[in-house]
């Protein structure tokens, strides 16, 4: 038995000594033939022998175990039907939503207000404002919305006058939905909260707006139709009511 036992240690050794070499190497070819700016976050194997996952930020990349060949795509799983690539996605950029500064959100409530998601938006942003309009069809919800300016321009003296109006929920939603001219921010007013919203979308490296953030973790980016949100939210709640 001690025999065996042994065996299987020197075994599992070789084993992670070998993966170790493999990830070194792939990290150092790839980094010589990558961009300088590029930094690999994350070097690990797939279910897939001799097949590796690279991840760069949120993106993820696959890769011969010398680093030769760069791979681009999505690795399904046909007999479970899983898209392993979007499963891996989805697990890196989880976000804890019970640690988001919501203080620094601003915040609008429709009926009972059980159901959360905070939304990262510039006020310059069309896809924003599709999604907001999308979000007057959809009840028993509450919307922290996290303003970034982040397509130059006006969107900084916007986003400022959004935060600073007497109500800002009223103002910026009259903004994204009807196009009513926001008001002129009092030059007192504290608006160092649109730089700390721009530092956590960094953080969270949220890349594009509008970004949906649910109470589970989970993201989508882009803007969700009423009937795509709705679907989202239901199925939150379903797995919430099971757990």
């Amino acid at each position: 038995m001690k025999f065996t036992l042994s065996l299987l240690t020197a075994a599992l050794a070789l084993v992670g000594c070998t993966a170790q070499a493999n990830e070194d190497t792939i990290r150092k070819n790839l980094g010589a033939a990558l961009p300088k700016d590029i930094k690999l976050d994350e070097v690990r194997q797939t279910p897939i022998p001799g097949l590796w996952e690279v991840r760069i930020g949120t993106e993820i990349r696959y890769t011969d175990a010398s680093g030769q060949y760069l791979i681009e795509g999505e690795m399904l799983d046909l007999k479970n039907r899983r898209n392993l690539t979007q499963d891996r996605i989805t697990k890196i950029t989880m976000v804890d939503f019970s640690t988001l500064p919501l203080k620094d959100a601003i915040v609008w409530k429709k009926g009972d207000g059980k159901r959360r998601i905070a939304v990262f938006a510039d006020p310059n942003c069309g896809y924003c404002k599709r999604f907001e309009q999308s979000l007057q069809a959809v009840n028993n919800v509450t919307v922290y919305t996290f303003v970034i300016p982040i397509l130059g321009g006006d969107s900084p003296d916007k986003a400022r006058a959004a935060w600073c109006a007497k109500d800002s929920t009223a103002a910026w939603r009259d903004w994204m939905v009807s196009g009513v001219t926001l008001p002129r921010p009092d030059a007192k007013c504290d608006a160092s909260v649109i730089d700390r919203n721009v530092e956590l979308s960094r953080k969270l490296k949220v890349n594009g707006t509008p970004a949906i953030v649910f109470e589970d973790g989970t993201r989508a980016p882009g803007a969700l139709s009423a009937d795509q949100l709705e679907q989202r939210l239901q199925t939150q709640t379903t797995g919430a009511a099971k757990s």
